[in-house]
């Protein structure tokens, strides 16, 4: 006599397992997809920061040893038409701590 096992089981079981496995794939690769994005993140801000720091020193050494007389005179004003200079406004200050006798 030979008895017969329930093969309902075995394929609800296999079946578990194959979802499972493919659920935790799932996981992981979804895991290593967000690992990747954020590592590409941080080598992409430090390429900015590193070609920043380079433009910047360039443009520092740039500014360092250019001549100090480089820089051209400011033209005069168009709308004058004297050529002497206009007379500067003069401020009269009179201190508080001065205090004037009343009669």
């Amino acid at each position: 006599m030979t008895t017969a096992t329930p093969l309902t089981n075995n394929s609800q079981l296999s079946v578990n397992v194959t979802t499972k496995s493919q659920e935790q794939n799932l996981y992981q690769s979804s895991g290593a997809i967000v690992a990747a994005i954020v590592v590409g993140v941080i080598i992409i801000f430090t390429v900015v920061l590193l070609i920043l720091k380079t433009y910047n020193r360039r443009m520092r050494v740039r500014r360092e040893l250019e001549p100090k007389g480089s820089k051209l005179a400011v033209p005069p004003p168009v709308g004058h038409k004297s050529h002497s200079p206009a007379p500067q406004p003069s401020v009269t200050f009179i201190p508080v701590d001065i205090h004037l006798q009343s009669r």
